[in-house]
């Protein structure tokens, strides 16, 4: 993949006033600096994304939301003034949900689920599969589909369409939720083939009616985890590695007779690396041949051989890698934090998602810590914005797409390269209750060595919220800075003439 040069990124910064930090300052670099070669790459990045889903049925239809989550402005919101977080990736949630009845059936409801987690179903019934039959309502998921637009007006670049669960009058049980068991499949096998028409007629749709290319479809959520169950919380759909291998091909014929040959298919967002790992393992290479792009979800958090799915997916198979999704409820980010480093240590995605951004946790009554906001989806009402948010926009207003993210052998900073411009943007972690320090040599990057260097410094436990620091220039290539405990420090290095 070819680096999309840009020639500047973000200058918007945001100021905590009257804090007083243990601004962290530059000092010569130890002799455990860590060298940075600009030849050694991992990749060059695509982009931050979200899915869309749940909070955009509520939150969907406010400017002031799509302001904060896809552009870098600062943004009013929640009482605060937030930076935006830049995203450019927005997954959009293909429903299963609809209130008719069909041959005497009506989808059947779990007893736990709640209102906003039941995503409208565009096709109805299975009478008709015209796209402009009474089968077909396209008015339905007004507020998803807002935002989706709004992501792309301010300037998102990669949708993906995404299933959680078959419509429910293709499910076995009728209940989108899930199978009486957790490990059964539920959608019944005459309806795979509708399923596959079902998402290709909504990509279809999207291209000639809303003025929107979807860029990838991934028609597997979490697969073959057992959390989806007729009692469950929200749609969801057990497909074992057997089915997924049966069912991809038929959505890329469903695809290409929508004439969107070139649309590619992800597969399969299973919820942990060591699933995905399995899954891939198990498809023969004419259905590998099919998928364009790995997806991978994080919560197996701290665990699993991401190595080896990088090892599979993309040394083996030249496959692109993303961590499509990833969420938990630490509220102040630093385990999110962690869990990235890790990401981009070992699984090396070239794009990273979380899953909700305005989240009010599984009792959905707010104060969980799930989103960078606390909102109650109930009311469509936001609550308090948790240091997660700025921990997130550390990364995420810096590491921009078109970067290349430099190799090395820290576990600890993200390190990346425009190459447009030669300016440096380093995200160092520091998760221990102790100081810490980010050392490198920057020898191999003599344009460098006179650098200016602007940062910004959030604490979660701390006081400080991506705080701008005063600016520093370089005068060797060695250099180090010294965070507080359990902190996120980011650092530019713009070139500047000695």
């Amino acid at each position: 993949m070819s680096p999309r040069f840009i020639a500047s990124v973000l200058a918007l910064t945001l100021a905590v006033p009257g804090f007083a930090s243990s601004a962290p300052a530059a000092s010569p670099a130890p002799a455990t600096a860590i060298k940075l070669d600009p030849s050694n790459t991992q990749g060059v990045w695509q982009g931050w994304g979200t899915s869309l889903s749940w909070f955009a049925k509520m939150f969907g239809d406010r400017d002031d939301v799509a302001d904060w989550l896809f552009t870098t402005k600062t943004v009013a919101l929640s009482g605060q003034q937030l930076p935006g977080l830049g995203l450019t990736i927005a997954r959009y949630n293909a429903g299963a949900s609809s209130w008719n009845e069909f041959d005497g059936r009506r989808m059947v409801v779990s007893k736990t689920i709640h209102p906003f987690r039941q995503i409208d179903s565009f096709w109805l019934d299975g009478k008709n599969p015209d796209p402009d039959s009474p089968s077909w309502d396209w008015s339905v998921d007004a507020n998803q589909r807002a935002l989706l637009l709004k992501a792309r007006d301010r300037g998102a670049v990669h949708f993906e369409l995404f299933s959680n669960s078959p419509p429910w009058w293709m499910c076995a049980n009728d209940n989108p939720s899930g199978a009486a068991k957790n490990d059964a499949e539920n959608l019944r096998p005459d309806q795979r083939a509708n399923f596959a028409h079902y998402l290709a007629t909504i990509a279809r749709r999207a291209r000639d009616h809303w003025g929107l290319t979807f860029t990838s479809v991934a028609a597997f959520n979490e697969p073959t985890a057992t959390y989806w169950f007729a009692d469950g919380k929200q749609e969801g759909s057990h497909f074992p590695a057997s089915s997924q291998i049966e069912i991809l091909p038929l959505v890329r014929a469903a695809l290409d007779r929508q004439g969107l040959a070139s649309l590619p298919l992800s597969a399969s967002d299973e919820s942990f690396y060591d699933q995905a790992v399995a899954a891939w393992q198990s498809y023969p290479p004419a259905v590998k041949a099919l998928v364009s792009r790995v997806n991978v979800h994080g919560y197996q958090g701290g665990k699993g051989r991401r190595d080896l799915l990088q090892e599979l997916a993309v040394r083996q198979h030249g496959k692109v890698l993303w961590n499509s999704e990833y969420g938990d409820k630490d509220a102040d980010g630093l385990g999110m934090a962690r869990n990235f480093h890790l990401d981009m240590t070992y699984l090396r995605p070239t794009a990273w998602c979380y899953w909700q951004p305005i989240d009010g946790g599984y009792s959905g009554n707010g104060g969980s810590g799930w989103g960078f906001i606390d909102g109650n989806l109930h009311k469509a009402e936001l609550g308090k914005v948790n240091p997660k948010a700025y921990v997130f926009a550390q990364y995420s207003r810096h590491v921009r797409p078109g970067m290349v993210i430099l190799a090395h052998s820290g576990r600890d900073s993200v390190v990346a390269l425009d190459p447009a411009s030669g300016r440096l943007v380093i995200a160092a972690f520091n998760g221990t209750d102790a100081p810490g320090a980010a050392a490198f040599d920057l020898s191999l990057l003599p344009a460098l060595r006179h650098a200016t260097a602007a940062r910004w410094l959030t604490e979660p436990r701390g006081q400080s919220r991506y705080q701008r620091l005063p600016d520093e220039k370089l005068t060797s290539p060695a250099a180090s800075w010294t965070l507080p405990p359990q902190s996120v420090l980011t650092i530019e290095l713009s070139p500047q003439a000695p």
